[in-house]
């Protein structure tokens, strides 16, 4: 019988997906000094565009230059000339040369900005809907280190954010005049568009602060800004933070998803996590202790259950999942499930970028269509010192060694092995 993964998906806005299977976002921390893309965009990107992919999502390109999440994210210009479009008409055509549709993840980083990535200045605050600071971790060091790495935010005024809606419609223009096939709204892991929609980092009391209707508004009014300037046939997806357990929580983010949808949005992506706490990594903690022993590869996904509950009430949008796939029976029992009509998978893509031929490949068992990979362990400094922070970015700096691997042609590898 063939695998329900080789279904074709159709969005609203009449953009064909061949198959139920992305290459979901990845840092790949490539981008030239001036955060353009380059030719190591160009290669790893052909790679996976030759892998049988149904959608391919870029990593994070920042909206604002001047305001980057690492140092090496591509940004889409502010002023460009014709040699800047040439590179990322370049990055378009390379990535969908095969025929898959490629979708720019564009975000502002919010507070969790390092200090000096971008150019707005070493001491300069970065900016958020409130003066929160950042705090990854509980002990002294893990603190000072925060403090140090991320500039405590200033919090945003009105003209900043009419500034911010600007540059991410903006940004959706010159993407789509570049060739690419959509943008996915990057709405999650705790950068600018999340920290608006959460209650514990939006304190507001204006118009974009309180209810979830209201912290829902700026991302509302950029997804109706972007479509007013993009092609009718051109994707807008979003991707949105699974809610916490609490019923609180989960009603504000059904709220907030209605009005995604009546906005208009073409998909919504699942996932999860924030710098303080990288659930997009580890996954979401069982409600029950005893769960985790009996989730078998049918129950591989981090982020299921609450993507089943988002079916249940929205059972017409266009859903992907992301997070913990690592098997075709795993992907399949989500489709199976009704779960989601898409299946994001990102780190297997970075060790394999024809994994998603693998799944696809009727002549290849279940038994050999999946990937197994250990947590990436931090450095013996970070463990001796039970630093947090230190450690954070070990698996996010293996898998962007492994893509810079793809662009160079050379070998990619499983961690540990």
């Amino acid at each position: 019988m063939p695998s329900p993964l080789n279904d074709a998906v159709k969005l609203p806005c009449g953009l064909v997906f061949p198959n139920r299977l992305s290459k979901a976002a990845m840092a790949e921390n490539l981008a030239t000094s001036d955060s353009n893309p380059n030719e190591d965009f160009n290669l790893a990107y052909s790679k996976w565009s030759d892998g049988r992919w149904g959608m391919i999502i870029t990593g994070n390109v920042q909206v604002d230059v001047n305001h980057l999440g690492n140092f090496k994210d591509p940004a889409v210009p502010a002023d460009y000339d014709a040699n800047c479009s040439t590179l990322w008409k370049a990055y378009a055509e390379a990535s969908q040369k095969h025929g898959t549709p490629t979708i720019v993840q564009i975000a502002h980083p919010g507070r969790q900005s390092l200090r000096g990535a971008g150019r707005r200045g070493l001491f300069a605050p970065t900016i958020a809907p409130s003066a929160i600071p950042l705090s990854i971790g509980t002990n002294f060091l893990d603190s000072v280190i925060t403090s140090l790495a991320f500039p405590k935010p200033r919090e945003m005024d009105q003209k900043d954010i009419h500034n911010v809606i600007h540059l991410f419609v903006d940004s959706a223009r010159f993407i789509a005049e570049s060739g690419f096939s959509g943008i996915e709204l990057h709405a999650a892991h705790g950068y600018l568009l999340d920290q608006f929609i959460n209650p514990k980092t939006n304190l507001r009391t204006d118009a974009y602060g309180g209810s979830a209707e209201n912290r829902a508004k700026l991302l509302v009014e950029i997804i109706k800004g972007c479509r007013e300037v993009v092609p009718a046939t051109f994707c807008i997806g979003v991707k949105l933070n699974s809610a916490d357990h609490s019923a609180l929580s989960l009603e504000d983010t059904m709220t907030q998803i209605r009005l995604l949808v009546e906005s208009g949005i073409d998909f919504l992506e699942v996932s999860g996590g924030t710098y303080e706490n990288p659930r997009m990594v580890a996954g979401d903690k069982p409600a029950v202790a005893e769960m985790k022993s009996t989730r078998t590869a049918a129950r591989e996904a981090f982020f299921l259950d609450f993507a089943k509950e988002t079916r249940k009430r929205f059972p017409n949008l266009v859903l992907m999942l992301t997070g913990g796939f690592r098997s075709r029976a795993g992907a399949e029992a989500a489709i199976k499930e009704n779960a989601c009509d898409l299946v994001g998978i990102a780190r297997p893509a970075a060790v394999n970028p024809r994994f998603a031929e693998l799944l696809l490949d009727e002549d290849t068992s279940d038994e050999d269509a999946q990937i197994s990979l250990d947590r990436v362990k931090p450095g013996l400094l970070p463990r001796l010192l039970r630093s947090r922070i230190l450690g954070a970015g070990a698996e996010t700096t293996f898998y962007a060694d492994q893509i810079h691997r793809l662009a160079k042609g050379l070998p990619t590898a499983a961690p540990g092995r």
